[in-house]
């Protein structure tokens, strides 16, 4: 049983576009994102730098798109509901991820995620620049002893990750003195992010999510999707929309979602563009789950065999 699984904010890299508008048609799909979002895509996926694509008005959009491409090229094109995804056994994504999702399980159209996604990140992007706020990542340390001790410093678990890892967010006062002031056994690295992330610091953001998704009509998933709330399968559109638009202010439970992972017998994970952080978390978390994350297209082929060893139509 595989599940394909889409990364979220800070996997983002310069240039990781580059590759994928080489086959057929995918550079003709990126620019008509483009110009139904109005924001040039194949500009920030091919040659903007690294603080340009840090913004997230952008970074948003163009890891969607990242996903999207690489999941198209990966199973072939789109239908009505969604690639021919086969034998696939549940779809997830991390944070922004989860639009991806959402558009590969048959929840929304590709061009829907993007007009929903790009909202997204202008809306969080104009909330976190009421505030100076940020993330930091706890590596390490008892999670009941990390959880307490951020508590008492007023910051929010924003990324339960799993594999010992819990992303922090909150002022950058507050992320200051967490930096002075470690968890017992654990270390802490700033990530370079332009917000506090799934907290209350965005709440400003759910009413323009509420008004992107005015007027989308879901579908209901063709497989399960694995929701960043609480882990569980979803076999709702219109519950995950829902879910979509509050998510933004509520913790990411990804250690939940892989805990789902395990419960229903996956053996194998693929992630998409841009691949290599949810491999990394399952490779600690689920150490007997095949695993491979699709950077560019060199790893399609080992990608299909293992999408082919672990399916069954």
């Amino acid at each position: 049983m595989l599940v394909l699984v889409a990364p979220g904010q800070g996997s983002q890299k310069p240039g990781l576009l580059t590759p994928w508008l080489e086959p057929p048609g995918a550079a003709d799909r990126l620019s008509a994102w483009s110009d139904a979002i109005g924001l040039d895509l194949v500009h920030y996926g091919t040659e903007a730098d690294a603080e340009e694509i840090r913004d997230t008005a952008v970074a948003q959009p163009l890891l969607v798109a990242a996903s999207l491409l690489s999941a198209y090229e990966l199973l072939g094109e789109p239908g009505q509901d969604g690639p021919p995804l086969g034998g696939v056994a549940a779809v997830a994504g991390h944070s922004v991820g989860e639009l991806a999702a959402a558009a590969l399980a048959g929840v929304l159209t590709p061009l829907e995620a993007m007009r929903i996604v790009h909202a997204r990140g202008q809306a969080m992007a104009e909330a976190a620049g009421a505030t100076e706020t940020g993330m930091s990542a706890v590596l390490g340390g008892e999670q009941e002893t990390v959880t307490a001790h951020l508590a008492e410093l007023g910051l929010t678990p924003a990324n339960m990750n799993g594999a010992g890892q819990i992303v922090a967010a909150g002022t950058r006062e507050q992320l200051a003195a967490l930096s002075e002031n470690r968890p017992e056994k654990a270390r802490v690295v700033a990530l370079k992010v332009a917000g506090a992330f799934h907290t209350e610091h965005m709440s400003p953001a759910v009413p323009a999510m509420e008004a992107a998704v005015s007027g989308v009509e879901p579908g209901d998933p063709v497989v399960p999707y694995i929701s960043n709330l609480d882990g569980q399968a979803v076999d709702s559109g219109k519950e995950i929309v829902r879910r979509l638009v509050h998510q933004i202010s509520a913790p990411v439970r990804w250690d939940l979602c892989m805990g789902t992972f395990e419960e229903r017998g996956v053996t194998a994970l693929v992630e998409l563009c841009p691949g290599g952080t949810l491999a990394g978390l399952a490779k600690r978390a689920l150490p007997t789950v095949e695993r491979l994350a699709l950077k560019s297209p060199e790893d399609l082929a080992a990608a299909r065999d293992l999408v082919a060893d672990h399916t069954s139509a």
